[in-house]
């Protein structure tokens, strides 16, 4: 029996569906996550580029957006224990080039900019309560890692009671197996897989 065999025989994997009123979040596309040389590698590049053309159609279409960044204090006086499995992330303070957002996603007005010091986009930050308050049902992710801040902010998402989407080509991890792994339990358990060419139609029939 195979992996996928044992979690459809158990029940698992069926599908979110997308609601009516979708918002794309793009989690931590900042300089140093794309940058092998920092925090990057793997398929991040690949994946900042299938998102410039999703972010492109959500905002012809009005389709809302936020953005996140890991942002710590320049003293590192909001330093937690997460900062024990990566202290180089402390690096990443308001106006360290790395904690940038990449050139080709920068935000417009309108849009959402979430610091955030934790994985999750959701946990301590104003996000959750900015969705609701523009109707949200569907919260459409891109961004990096999927082991890592990519996965914390779909699972926070789906907690908050909205439908996670995963763009499968919108999302990048430093090392493959981990991004394949995590993207085979989002499936099973947490959202849905779509491509962002997939995603971008629904937009246009929403």
């Amino acid at each position: 029996m195979s992996e996928t065999e044992i979690y459809q025989r158990q029940g698992f994997g069926n599908a979110m569906g997308f609601g009516q009123r979708p918002a794309l979040l793009i989690v931590d596309f900042v300089v140093a996550f794309t940058d092998p040389a920092q925090f990057g590698g793997g398929n991040i590049t690949a994946a900042v580029e299938q998102t410039v053309g999703l972010l492109a159609a959500a905002r012809r279409l009005g389709v809302p957006v936020a953005h996140t960044r890991v942002v710590y204090a320049d003293d590192g006086a909001d330093r937690s224990v997460f900062c024990n499995k990566a202290p180089g992330l402390l690096r990443l303070t308001e106006h360290a080039p790395g904690a940038q957002i990449v050139p080709e996603l920068t935000p417009v007005a309108g849009e959402l900019v979430v610091r955030k010091t934790q994985p999750s986009a959701f946990f301590g930050t104003a996000l959750a309560p900015w969705l609701l308050g523009k109707q949200v049902d569907t919260v459409v992710v891109t961004g990096c890692t999927t082991s890592g801040c990519v996965r914390a902010s779909v699972v926070d998402a789906m907690s908050h009671n909205f439908r996670p989407i995963v763009a499968v080509d919108g999302v990048g991890d430093r090392a493959l197996g981990p991004h394949e792994a995590n993207l085979f339990d989002l499936q099973q358990k947490y959202a849905d897989l779509m491509t962002c060419a997939a995603i971008a139609a629904e937009f246009e029939r929403l």
